[in-house]
């Protein structure tokens, strides 16, 4: 292939590019103003998530952390670039082949709309006016790289192409794709003023704080998680590809199913309800052994038992399935919400209103559960139901039906594969089993005996506890190991399984070296 064809089949794969970014630009306004999760990458994002195995739904957690949504969306846009590619060189040669690439673009966007919960006819409206835009778009450009024939000489004609009308039209169309992107992604951020709403928020005072903390509930060991995570640090793992930014002033809680008495709730009348501040740990089933996937917070909320018991609950219902603004469901078994613990619909999250990435403006909070079972953000509905007769988002995937969080202990300090000096040295970490409670936890040294290590002050048995160890650590390549036993004297155990179906176990280890 001649160095003319290599550039002239380039240039006809950046025109087929610069029309996706064109078709991506309007879909992306029109789903501003339709919905955020009819936005074809969004939505095929979406149907990603939805249809990935396990396995690599849980590479992507552990190899990306908070960022896997991001990357999932990067690799949607890789490939679409290099399907616009072929389609723009297709389309120098055939223009309808090119057009037939745009209708199956936006087709398959639409259609991905489409399997979103909740959605309706217009979340295919982005894809098809996405659709129209990058098919106009590419056109336009077709024919201003298609050559011209201009006069020689009297009777021989030359074809050319006009280079200034080519860059004229590719400039035009990348200013409508950057306006269009641009009003898009303002529509969105100021989507119901949701931000403002929340900043203007102010919390009523719990009808029931929580207990001050003990002392010595944080033993100062450097390394070791604080007792208390802020709300920055806090991990995020959710299906939500856009966070659903819902507006407090509409919002509802519809409560509905196998009860007596259905009602809804608006969020100054969840306000007007006696609120509960409690310290309460969180974790997520797809935690690895020794992972991050878990925080203590201190939440404010109206228990759960409260809304309820006002429904009048059918004594056949075991389970409550919650629903979240996006769509998302989880089931929470019925007899969890009425044991007695401190399950909650929190509306606050250390002192402030809920972060939107963790719930704004109402979420679930169950201790004792994994939060794929327990932990709906963006609430809006709680549906009475049985586990015979639903299947919740996760389940239907295969995961554990109940979630009940198992017993774990972590080593924070040292880390993996530290070197240390010889002498005395911490070895701390934290270790929870909520709603049980941390009674003991033990470190061993290369396979030899266990040694108990000192437990930190806690406020109650739904939070983690950290704890330390004094090494007398000896030169040489040495192997770290702890185990929990909970407050029942149920022990960790030490098979190693990972977090599918219903949470990972196994002891926690940490090599190091002491020279």
């Amino acid at each position: 292939m001649t160095t003319s064809r290599v550039r002239s089949e380039a240039a006809h794969a950046a025109a087929g590019v610069l029309s996706a970014v064109v078709a991506l630009a309007v879909a992306e306004l029109a789903a501003a103003l339709v919905s955020p999760t009819s936005s074809p990458v969004v939505a095929v994002g979406g149907v990603a998530v939805d249809s990935a195995p396990v396995w690599l739904k849980s590479f992507a957690i552990n190899t990306f952390g908070v960022h896997d949504k991001q990357v999932l969306v990067g690799g949607v846009l890789v490939v679409l670039a290099l399907y616009a590619a072929v389609v723009g060189v297709l389309a120098f040669l055939r223009p309808r082949i090119g057009d037939l690439g745009i209708v199956l673009f936006a087709a398959m966007g639409a259609a991905a709309a489409l399997t979103r919960p909740d959605a309706g006819l217009l979340a295919v409206l982005p894809s098809v006016l996405g659709g129209l835009a990058g098919a106009v778009a590419l056109r336009m450009l077709v024919r201003s790289a298609r050559p011209a024939v201009t006069p020689a000489s009297p009777t021989i004609g030359t074809a050319t192409a006009d280079r200034r009308t080519v860059l004229l039209t590719a400039a035009g169309l990348g200013a409508v794709a950057a306006v269009s992107g641009a009003t898009g992604r303002r529509l969105l951020s100021t989507r119901g003023d949701v931000d403002a709403s929340r900043a203007a928020l102010r919390l009523p005072a719990p009808a029931d704080a929580a207990p001050a903390l003990p002392a010595g509930t944080d033993l100062g060991v450097p390394g070791v998680t604080p007792f208390l995570t802020p709300a920055k640090d806090f991990y995020r793992v959710d299906t939500a590809l856009v966070l659903p930014r819902v507006n407090p002033d509409t919002w509802r809680l519809t409560v509905k199913g196998r009860v007596s008495r259905p009602f809804s709730l608006s969020f100054a009348e969840l306000l007007a309800m006696p609120m509960v501040e409690r310290v309460l740990t969180m974790t997520c089933v797809s935690n690895e052994v020794g992972g991050e996937y878990a925080g203590n917070a201190r939440w404010l909320g109206v228990p759960l038992a409260a809304v309820l018991d006002r429904a009048g609950i059918d004594p056949a219902a075991d389970q409550i399935v919650m629903r979240s603004a996006d769509g998302w469901t989880c089931g929470t078994p019925t007899s969890v919400a009425l044991d007695g613990r401190d399950s909650l619909l929190a509306v606050g999250m250390n002192g402030e209103p809920l972060p939107i990435a963790h719930g704004f403006p109402v979420r679930a909070v169950v201790p004792g559960l994994y939060g794929y079972v327990s932990g709906c953000k963006w609430l809006t509905s709680l549906e009475l139901t049985t586990f015979a007769d639903v299947d919740t988002y996760w389940i239907r995937r295969g995961w554990g039906e109940r979630g009940p969080v198992k017993t774990m202990a972590r080593i924070d300090t040292p880390g993996s594969f530290a070197g240390l000096k010889p002498g005395r040295r911490a070895v701390a970490g934290v270790a929870w089993a909520q709603h049980r409670g941390v009674g003991t936890v033990e470190v061993r040294v290369d396979g030899g005996p266990w040694s108990a290590a000192r437990l930190a002050s806690v406020p109650s048995s739904d939070t983690w506890r950290q704890w330390i160890w004094e090494w007398d650590a000896t030169p040489g390549r040495h192997t770290l190991e702890a185990r929990a036993t909970d407050a029942t004297g149920a022990q960790q155990t030490e098979t190693r399984t990972p977090p599918f179906p219903d949470g990972a176990t196994g002891w926690h280890s940490r090599v190091v070296t002491v020279r």
